[in-house]
């Protein structure tokens, strides 16, 4: 099962509270205050992860609380910490704060790691609250409250080129002639319920006893578009965030006899659907594919199409997935133009300041609380007890 969105709920560790002790010793007269401090509660990151392609473990799992800092005790002894948490989601998740709707990370790069939920201080003991005149503290500081959150992860997919179009184009047939992918192949509409990726060796090395492979790209085929897809007919536009990250788009386009639609409409009702979704998406550069060429034996419509590619000064293609008519010139013809596309590299060195003022931020919003405990009500430790 294909699982692109989940919400999640997060809640950092506590941190231990500190202790109030005081060393009893033979030979050892006025030891003074031993109270170790609380230990930090663990805090939870999300790791983008190269081996995961979908959010369904957290589907039905949805909240994770890290470890709490176990107390201070006597003899200056420190709590234990807890232990941090990392949860691995795919690569390309976006992670929005879903209180705020807030973006809080885009995990495009494998190891990518994000601080989400900061785990609570631990309190000081009562050593720490000694002075000349007041030699017997019994104050100490309680831990502090794990930071927690609501999150929504959104799943887009890495692909550098997407296949758009209405339903029955041939999408799913394009990428499994074009790949290894087999996606499900029908004659109805809707056939394509979640999207499948495909690798592409544009020029036919077979990688074998160190062969190269020579250019290789990613291909996303997405299921079927129709007229109102924005306000949610059909799927919907639910699919369409998995085409925000590539860097082309190839619109197949029916042309044969059994198709009575007129192509430039139907090349205009879906870039109207891309444009309703978002402009970024008109932007990308865009390849019009005529499908299904065996099967056509009217040329009128196709060539149409063909002038009005010309007019728009679009790059056109016409191909037949089934017999394999054009295919190989469409395929070096999308690995041509991606060669001229420069692929997003993310700044290293950006990150890493966000990265470190989150952490910075996330431990300047912790508040210290200082609980002081009345002689009537101490805590006191063994040590103090013998």
């Amino acid at each position: 099962m294909f699982a692109d969105e989940a919400k999640i709920f997060v809640k950092g560790g506590h941190g231990g509270n500190g202790c109030v002790a005081f060393r009893r010793e033979k030979y050892v007269p006025r030891g003074g205050p031993s109270g170790g401090d609380g230990g930090h509660g663990a805090s939870i990151y999300l790791e983008a992860n190269i081996n995961d392609n979908t959010l369904l473990r957290y589907r039905y799992n949805r909240e994770f609380k890290a470890d709490r800092g176990r107390h201070g005790e006597g003899s200056n002894c420190s709590g234990q910490s807890g232990e941090d948490m990392v949860l691995l989601v795919p690569v390309g998740t976006v992670v929005f704060d879903a209180q705020t709707n807030e973006t809080i990370a885009d995990l495009a790069t494998p190891g990518q790691r994000v601080l989400v939920a900061h785990g609570g201080r631990g309190g000081r003991g009562n050593q720490h609250f000694a002075k000349p005149w007041h030699q017997a503290p019994r104050e100490h500081e309680e831990g502090q409250d794990g930071e927690e959150r609501h999150l929504r992860l959104e799943l887009k997919l890495l692909a550098d080129v997407g296949l758009v179009g209405f339903p029955n184009a041939g999408k799913s047939t394009l990428i499994s002639v074009i790949s290894a992918a087999r996606p499900k192949i029908a004659n109805y509409p809707f056939t394509t319920l979640e999207p499948n990726l495909g690798v592409v060796n544009a020029d036919g090395g077979t990688g074998a006893h160190g062969t190269e492979l020579g250019r290789t790209f990613v291909v996303a085929d997405l299921p079927g578009l129709i007229e109102g897809a924005h306000e949610g007919a059909g799927l919907g536009m639910r699919f369409l965030r998995h085409v925000e990250r590539t860097r082309l788009l190839v619109h197949l386009i029916d042309t044969s006899d059994s198709n009575d639609d007129d192509p430039v409409h139907s090349y205009e009702v879906i870039s109207g659907e891309l444009a309703a979704f978002s402009q970024t998406l008109t932007e990308k550069p865009l390849i019009v594919v005529a499908t299904k060429l065996d099967a056509t034996t009217d040329h009128s419509r196709l060539e149409a199409l063909r002038e009005f590619c010309r007019r728009e000064h679009l790059e056109f293609h016409s191909i037949s997935a089934a017999t394999g008519e054009g295919v190989k010139e469409l395929v070096r013809s999308i690995a041509d133009a991606l060669d001229k596309i420069p692929k997003p590299a993310p700044d290293a060195a950006d990150a890493l300041d966000a990265a470190v003022g989150q952490m910075a931020d996330a431990a300047s919003t912790i508040p210290v609380r200082t609980s002081v405990h009345e002689a009537n009500a101490p805590l006191v430790s063994r040590d103090e007890k013998s």
